[in-house]
C-alpha cells in the first residue's frame, strides 16, 4: 500500500545555517549547520529545533539563516495505475 502524503508540493528539504555564541567566549560565533525535511511556509520541523537549542544548549543564537528545495516538482511526480506484489 502506498502512503499518500498531504501537501507534498510544500514539502522541502531546509538547510540551515546557525551562528550562535560561543558559551565560554561569547564575543566569538561559532557555525552549525542542519538540514531536515520540512513544511513550507511554517516550517514546524525548524521551529521545534530553535525551541530545543533555546531552551537545552548553552550557545546564544545569533542569526539563522534558511535556504530551502522543493523535493518534488509537478513535472517530476507520475501517478501509475499498476501495483506489484514481491514474493
Amino acid at each position: 500500500m502506498i502512503e499518500v502524503i498531504d501537501n507534498i508540493e510544500n514539502r522541502r528539504l531546509l538547510t540551515v545555517q546557525i551562528l550562535y555564541h560561543m558559551p565560554d567566549h561569547p564575543k566569538l560565533l561559532q557555525t552549525y549547520l542542519w538540514q531536515q525535511y520540512d513544511i513550507a511556509p511554517d516550517f514546524p520541523e525548524l521551529h521545534h529545533f530553535l525551541d530545543f537549542w533555546q531552551k537545552h544548549l548553552e550557545g546564544k543564537l545569533h542569526s539563522v539563516l534558511v535556504g530551502d528545495v522543493s523535493i518534488l516538482t509537478d513535472e517530476e511526480l507520475k501517478y501509475y495505475s499498476a501495483g506489484y506484489t514481491l514474493h
